[in-house]
């Protein structure tokens, strides 16, 4: 942390007492900006030894007490805290309670766009994903595929542009389908790290648009023995479902676990016909047909926490099963069994998509003498399979051949490994608060199936970063970071298992045709990242200048098939460069006392952005005249915002604005002058929030939301423009006591009022598939202590 006999280096001491004055053990202390942490011991003493000079803050979490904080000034070398008290509180277990100051520090030591949410936020704003959760937030969008699925959008990226962080470690599935959710548990989440721009310099390619960083659950108080049970249910698609959650810790040794389950029918819209391709599908009592889902996952960590060593195995397994609207997803809409479709709402047929995420890692952190170094490793495997009816196209035979290496309905399969390592060290020289990390990865995709879009490939990631944290001043921090990366990507040859006819010279001929060639591409990459932070009074400002990179994926570069989920043929291109992108964000922010109004405003420029162009070709072997789609590179310009005010009319009500804007248009390329697709209209959110001091209950808050979301005229073919839509959304909670035990009950009434509208950044829009219907949510969360 800080290098020894140096004048920044400062011993602080102090102790943890109730408000009896009786010594409180295993009270978790932190310290900010360096995040160090320490537990208290038996007689209730903390200690640090050689702490950098500039830090700010000091925090004690302890379960059963009010969350303390306090500025602190380290001006002499050693110094020891008066005694510090901590009054009773009852406080949900396994949570931490994320206060404003604390998101104000974390955002004053970052020059980057960051939001910070804790688990009350999520259960409060529940949705069928984690995604779906974190809506709320201004930037933050989804590409959602039905009711449980869903990947992040953030400032109109996605897909390989995101990269999703778990416990440290990077969360590998299959990103590049719109179809392909995200794997992720959401009742596991404790906290979550929202980076709203380019985070390559931190995690490397993928993170060109951002990042969701997913904290791990915080480690168990010692000698305690507890858990919680979660029940939640949805009106709109008869979800039922909930998560049990036990933890336990000794003196150092530790464990926690989780179970999760949910079931879910057919989601319900407000309209009884959509369009699918020109042609009227009538939907059975409104239901989505094909569209229910299960869901099963499982949660293991444990680990040893001392007081300079930390080490803990985490261990997970999300399965989920769901179907595909019938209607769209390669069936010829007339000629789905409607009656056999129609018969129950909670059936999985034909066609559905069956998931595995496993992932296993261990993170190690320990002192060596000035240094705080971490270690992790960890291993993935993602198994998807997509079953459908097999139904020949072009010169594929009529019927399915027996003794085939792939099952008649399997129609693809996806099997990912990927092994990961890193190691990171953090240091102080003076006023420096240095980071050194290096990672790589190595991943293995494996196909299977009678349809063929991309090939089995093998991809090498190796990378290595400097970030220094400069403190001049208590008002200015300066940032600046730069990292190297390495990318190889190996992509095995495909030939189709079935002849088609070619023609050459007039001469007809049945071959095996080569969909996919042998491919080798290399990537090298150096960015930089430079920032600075000024909090003068009142006011928090910010600014970060900087690159970022991402390498071509195995689709971009080498797909050759039919999407039968667009209906369309998509060809890749072998000669495309690594993404780069340059962007400038900037960060005001101004609180009082009644008054909190922040402003993130960002300017992007991508040289040679990779997209998807529809051209006027249509492909002659797969399907009767499918548009062919090809990955293409242009110059792109990006700008907006988003705004955030808060206003405390009284101590127990609160009202809010949320507004967010983009605008993103290509510079070059058949292109020239569209936008890019997916890209979110511009929309504004006013919420009033009332938290009433209710006798026998707790925590009690009533709120309602309003969005209003703009038109979007500002498309690119064959994306459709999308009309405005107003909704409203209605939220009840607090906490129940009976006996000893807490009940914390969370009500919501999404879409209120049943309207019909249409969400540009949804996979189903090409359809004019509407938003689902009014949707009652009601959740419990019972949290209990069995040993303390």
């Amino acid at each position: 942390m800080v290098t020894k006999g140096t004048a920044q280096t400062v011993r602080l001491s102090g102790s943890v007492i109730s408000t009896g004055h009786k010594p409180l053990e295993g009270a978790i202390v932190t310290l900010y900006p360096c995040n160090a942490s320490t537990t208290t011991d038996h007689g209730g003493n903390f200690f640090f030894n050689q702490i950098p000079k500039d830090t700010k803050f000091l925090t004690v979490h302890f379960y059963g007490y009010a969350y303390y904080e306090v500025q602190i000034s380290l001006n002499k070398k050693e110094m020891v805290l008066a005694a510090i008290v901590l009054h009773p509180e009852i406080k949900e277990l396994q949570e931490v309670i994320i206060t404003d100051s604390y998101e104000t520090h974390r955002k004053k030591e970052t020059s980057l766009s960051i939001e910070t949410v804790s688990s009350s936020f999520i259960q409060r704003n529940l949705g069928g994903s984690l995604m779906q959760s974190l809506q709320r937030i201004p930037g933050v969008k989804t590409i959602s595929i039905g009711s449980g699925g869903s990947k992040p959008l953030i400032r109109g990226l996605s897909f390989n542009q995101v990269i999703v962080v778990e416990n440290g470690i990077k969360h590998e599935g299959q990103q590049w389908g719109a179809d392909h959710g995200l794997e992720i548990d959401q009742y596991a989440v404790n906290r979550v790290e929202i980076i709203k721009g380019p985070s390559s310099f931190i995690y490397g390619s993928d993170a060109i648009g951002g990042a969701v960083n997913i904290k791990p659950v915080p480690f168990p108080v010692k000698n305690t023995f507890g858990g919680s049970a979660d029940f939640s249910g949805k009106s709109n698609n008869a979800q039922f479902g909930g998560s049990v959650n036990l933890f336990g810790r000794k003196e150092k040794w530790f464990f926690d676990t989780r179970l999760t389950a949910m079931d879910y029918g057919d989601y319900r819209v407000p309209t009884d016909t959509v369009q699918v391709y020109n042609y009227a599908v009538p939907l059975y009592k409104n239901h989505l047909r094909n569209t229910a889902g299960r869901e099963l996952d499982w949660h293991g960590s444990g680990g040893y926490s001392s007081e300079k060593f930390k080490s803990v195995l985490y261990i997970s397994n999300i399965y989920s099963k769901s179907g595909f609207f019938a209607n769209a997803h390669g069936l010829e809409p007339r000629n789905v069994d409607t009656e056999l479709h129609d018969k129950s709402s909670r059936d999985i047929l034909m066609p559905f998509q069956e998931v595995t995420h496993t992932k296993i890692s261990t993170t190690t952190s320990f002192q060596l003498g000035a240094h705080q170094l971490e270690t992790q490793m960890g291993f993935q495997k993602n198994f998807r399979r997509e079953y459908s009816h097999y139904v020949n196209h072009g010169y594929m035979p009529p019927v399915y051949p027996e003794g085939m290496y792939a099952p008649q309905d399997l129609e693809r399969q996806y099997d990912k490994e990927v092994f990961s390592v890193a190691i990171k060290d953090e240091f102080s020289i003076q006023n420096h608060h240095l980071t050194v990390g290096l990672n790589g990865e190595q991943q293995q995709n494996e196909i299977n199936g009678w349809s063929f879009l991309i090939p089995a490939f093998k991809q090498t990631n190796a990378g290595l970063f400097v970030y220094d944290k400069m403190q001049l001043s208590d008002q200015w921090l300066l940032h600046g970071a730069v990292r190297m990366d390495y990318g190889r990507i190996e992509m095995k040859q495909y030939t189709d298992w079935f002849p088609s006819e070619k023609t050459i010279n007039e001469l007809t001929t049945a071959e095996h045709l080569k969909r996919s060639s042998a491919l080798t591409r290399t990537f090298k990459s150096f960015n930089w990242s430079t920032g600075v932070n000024y909090t003068p009074g009142q006011w928090s400002l910010k600014a970060n200048l900087g690159t970022s990179f991402r390498m071509p994926i195995a689709k971009e570069l080498a797909s050759n098939g039919v999407n039968y989920h667009y209906f369309r043929f998509e060809k890749g291109n072998p000669d495309l460069a690594a993404e780069r992108s340059y962007q400038l964000d900037l960060g005001m922010e101004w609180k009082s006392n009644k008054w909190s109004v922040q402003l993130s405003p960002f300017f992007n420029y991508f040289p040679n952005y990779i997209y998807l162009n529809p051209t006027s070709l249509h492909d002659i072997y797969y399907g009767a005249g499918n548009q062919v789609f090809e990955y293409e590179q242009s110059k792109v310009m990006r700008y907006g915002g988003e705004l955030q005010v808060r206003y405390h009319f009284t101590p127990l009500f609160t009202g809010e604005i949320l507004a967010e804007y983009l605008y993103s248009e290509q510079l070059s390329g058949s292109k020239k002058g569209y936008t890019l697709p997916f890209s979110p209209p511009a929309s504004i959110l006013f919420g009033l929030n009332y938290t009433p001091e209710i006798k026998n209950l707790s925590g009690t808050y009533f709120s309602i939301d309003y969005r209003y979301t703009a038109a979007q005229n500002q498309i690119v073919p064959p994306e459709k423009k999308t009309a405005s839509s107003s909704v409203f959304n209605l939220a009840f909670g607090t906490k129940v006591k009976a006996g000893q035990q807490d009940f914390i009950l969370s009500f919501q009434i999404q879409n209120l009022f049943n309207t019909k509208y249409l969400n540009h950044t949804s996979f189903y829009r090409l359809i004019e598939l509407p938003e689902a219907s009014r949707n009652i949510i009601l959740s419990v969360k019972i949290p209990f202590l069995l040993l303390k």
